[in-house]
This record gives structure tokens, sequence and C-alpha cells, in this order.
């Protein structure tokens, strides 16, 4: 078996992607601090054809040299917006329609695998915090909660790890 070259691969341009259509997702990140995880999440979001992502309060904006290293240009692909207050973007996502969920360890959370997405629906998935979580008013003012499944000993995956899975998992639901 040959490896594929990137030239290979028939990746979308960015002017190809922004005029895909899109899957009906939005990621809001509330207050993530590193650079490379948002840069991560950007990465992931050009993977599956997001709409957009919420930078909120302390999370780092485009352009910056650390989102770029991990992003490797899908901050250029990905469509995304900053809000000083994570209540103002998601508070915007519900008048525009959107199931709010956030991904966080509260009681009585859906696990992940027991979560359905709608085609017909649009949604926006919430990730806090590396070591805060998703801010508690957004708990309360989100329609849903969502949580992934853990064995082992610790008690939470990095932020953008968390994104991958819960992207990946939603995306294949709604796709396949």
């Amino acid at each position: 078996m040959k490896k594929l070259k990137n030239e290979e691969l028939n990746r979308l341009s960015v002017e190809e992607f922004g005029n895909s259509k899109k899957t009906p997702f939005v990621v809001v990140l509330d207050n993530v601090r590193s650079a490379n995880n948002v840069g991560s999440v950007f990465r992931t979001s050009d993977a599956f054809l997001l709409e957009k992502i919420y930078l909120c309060g302390i999370t780092v904006k485009p352009p910056h040299k650390d989102i770029h290293k991990t992003a490797l240009g899908a901050e250029m692909s990905v469509a995304w917006e900053y809000f000083e207050n994570t209540i103002d973007a998601v508070s915007k996502l519900k008048e525009e329609g959107y199931i709010i969920v956030s991904i966080e360890q509260i009681e009585n959370s859906i696990s992940l695998e027991k979560f359905d997405v709608e085609s017909n629906k649009k949604y926006a998935f919430v990730f806090g915090n590396e070591v805060k979580g998703v801010n508690q008013k957004i708990v309360d003012i989100s329609d849903s909660h969502v949580e992934i499944p853990q064995y082992g000993t610790k008690h939470s995956f990095n932020i953008s790890v968390s994104c991958g899975i819960v992207l990946w998992e939603l995306f294949r639901k709604m796709k396949f």
C-alpha cells in the first residue's frame, strides 16, 4: 500500500471550503487559554466542514503564530467571530435557533454515545476553559449537556481532544 501525497487527497481549496455546504455545527470556546488548543479546534472544525467558531473571553484570536502552528491554515478557511462574553455569543446563537450543548461533566448529563443530532437542526457545542471547564452561567442556559465517558484515573480530556471526539461522533451520526 502506498501512502498518499497531499496533492492526491483531493482536499478543498479555501475558496471551495467557503462555498461548500456546511455541517450545521458551531463551536463556542469559552475562555480557552491555549492558542495551541484553539488552533487544533480550527483544524478539526475544518475537517468536518463546520459553520463557524465563536472565540470568547480570553480565547486567543487569529492571526496568532501558535494558532497557525496547530491549525495549519484552517484559521483561514473556518469562519470565526469574537465575543468578549460567552453569554453574548450563546444568546445570539439561541436567537438564531441553535440548540446549545455544553460539553461538561454535570449532574444528569447525557453520555456522548446516547446523544443524537437531527439533520434538520443546528447545534452549538460549548467547550470550556482547560482548568475551570464551561462557565456555570453557560451550563445553566444550555439546552443540553453532554459528557464523554471516561474509565481511567483522570477526570478530563484536553479541550482539543474533547472537541475532536465530540465533533467526530456527532458528525458521524449526522452524516452516516
